[in-house]
């Protein structure tokens, strides 16, 4: 019965994520106007809203012009039931739970947002953070979630350092070989960032929800199932080469936080 509460949550909050990940990049109030078609700007009926049952009663168009309504909303409903039910199964229903679930739920909106727009809202990250600082049962597991979010994020940082100065190192040096005497003396070369700030921020999110050992766990498993989209668009151009990180992020989060233990033992933590 508690997991079919959470998983009602989720469907219903999954909903006005849909909202977030529409008007947030829009830079567009989230409250009004109220919920209309995006194409013909009709105001949408009460019974319109229903999570994942009106897309399927309407056949997946709007009701007054037909358009396609994109797979997007019944699918971020339901994966935002399932995180919703899964958090429930396994720490039941408690304020604890509801942080975290809505921590996770930030991260999704964030996941969709870096998908199509490969942006990053500054808003969300940080209520990604807060809710997941939140997500403790004492006020020492507050301290402690604050603690590893502060850790990963420096991490984080010094790796974006590194790696970044490593990049641009190497083109620096690449770049002499075309220096001529009258050119020598400038140097043009672009910084070149390894990472966004905002992977910084969904870094600290995973630290305060996972902890360090298992934080540092999900990161290599991020890696790992990201690595295969990497291989199919290595020779593709450039700007298509850009992988948005923060779902792969988002979902080894999900993954650690619940199989942490199983995967303690794979790793032989």
């Amino acid at each position: 019965m508690q997991e079919f509460i959470g998983f009602l949550f989720g469907i219903v909050f999954g909903s006005f994520l849909n909202v977030l990940i529409y008007r947030i990049p829009k830079e567009e109030s989230v409250v009004f106007p109220s919920s209309h078609c995006p194409k013909c700007n009709t105001k949408l009926k009460p019974y319109h809203n229903i999570p994942l049952l009106s897309w399927l009663f309407l056949g997946g168009k709007c009701a007054y012009c037909k358009e396609k309504i994109s797979l997007q909303y019944p699918m971020v409903e339901l994966v935002a039931g399932i995180v919703a039910m899964s958090v429930v199964h396994k720490y039941s229903l408690s304020i604890p739970a509801l942080f975290i679930t809505l921590s996770f739920m930030m991260l999704l909106a964030l996941s969709m947002i870096d998908f199509k727009y490969k942006m990053i809202p500054d808003s969300l990250n940080l209520l990604a953070i807060l809710f997941a600082v939140l997500g403790a049962w004492s006020p020492f597991g507050l301290l402690e979630n604050l603690k590893n979010a502060l850790l990963f994020a420096g991490g984080f940082t010094l790796l974006r350092f590194a790696l970044s100065y490593y990049l641009t190192s190497s083109v620096f040096r690449a770049g002499l070989k075309t220096k001529t005497s009258w050119n020598r003396h400038y140097d043009r070369t672009p910084m070149i960032e390894a990472m966004g700030e905002g992977d910084i921020m969904v870094a600290a999110t995973m630290g305060a929800l996972l902890g360090v050992k298992v934080g540092l766990v999900a990161i290599f498993l991020a890696a790992l199932l990201a690595l295969p989209v990497m291989l199919l668009l290595r020779n593709r151009p450039a700007e298509e080469q850009r992988v948005p990180f923060v779902p792969f992020l988002a979902m080894a989060t999900f993954i650690a936080f619940m199989f942490d233990s199983q995967l303690l033992r794979l790793m032989g933590l």
